[in-house]
């Protein structure tokens, strides 16, 4: 988002994660890559209390987060609480089956601290969301390629950094991330409907007033709070 324009806020309750990221976002622009005028920034903060004004943000990406939080709900209200009306968010957590497989592999995967609480099905999913305040927009699943990577590792060890096949694995991912050959593309395309990781669904915060209708177009730049 940022390289296209994007004035972005990341946010995490990870300082150390937050630095790697505030690096990430100033080597962008030393190599040129950020248009002029987007601005981004690394905030630490609470998913359950954001440090942000009511309807602060034009889009909300919360990305495999919900999942980590027991208190899931508390945290779907405070997105769209600092989202605009109109504006959209993008919400992912694991599928339900790719995910159940990596439980039922490794109790390491999901016991340790900050590990998944819950797997969602995709009605409680949208049915939480809503309640919260959002409408249904769109869905589609992603990371097919990412589904066999966690099973290994659930086989191997969790913690194992060393196994010659997921250290392998690993660079594959960070290949295909970095460079986005065609193959894996259309590979993991033709996956994703099968054994994507990844639940993605989007949701917009109706507009004000009286009926409430949503489907404001988004700003130029908008504002993302991930």
């Amino acid at each position: 988002m940022y390289r296209r324009g994007a004035h972005v806020v990341a946010l995490d309750y990870d300082e150390s994660a937050l630095r790697d990221v505030a690096g990430m976002l100033g080597a962008m622009r030393l190599a040129g890559e950020v248009p002029g005028g987007a601005a981004a920034a690394a905030v630490r903060g609470d998913a359950t209390a954001l440090p942000f004004p009511d309807d602060a943000f034009d889009g909300v990406i919360a990305a495999e987060i919900l999942e980590h939080l027991p208190d899931d709900e508390g945290a779907m209200a405070e997105l769209v609480r600092v989202l605009r009306p109109g504006g959209l968010a993008a919400v992912t957590v694991p599928r339900r089956w790719p995910e159940r497989a990596c439980w039922a592999l490794s109790e390491e995967y999901h016991q340790v601290e900050g590990g998944h609480v819950r797997i969602y099905s995709r009605s409680e999913l949208v049915e939480k969301l809503s309640r919260a305040g959002l409408r249904p927009a769109g869905e589609h699943h992603a990371h097919a390629l990412h589904a066999p990577y966690w099973w290994l590792k659930c086989a191997v060890g969790v913690q194992r950094e060393d196994h010659p096949l997921a250290r392998a694995y690993h660079r594959v991912l960070v290949w295909d991330i970095t460079y986005r050959p065609w193959l894996t593309r259309v590979t993991e395309r033709a996956l994703n409907p099968v054994m994507g990781k990844s639940l993605v669904v989007y949701l917009r915060k109706p507009e004000g007033g009286p009926e409430g209708q949503g489907g404001g177009e988004d700003t130029e730049h908008a504002h993302a709070a991930a």
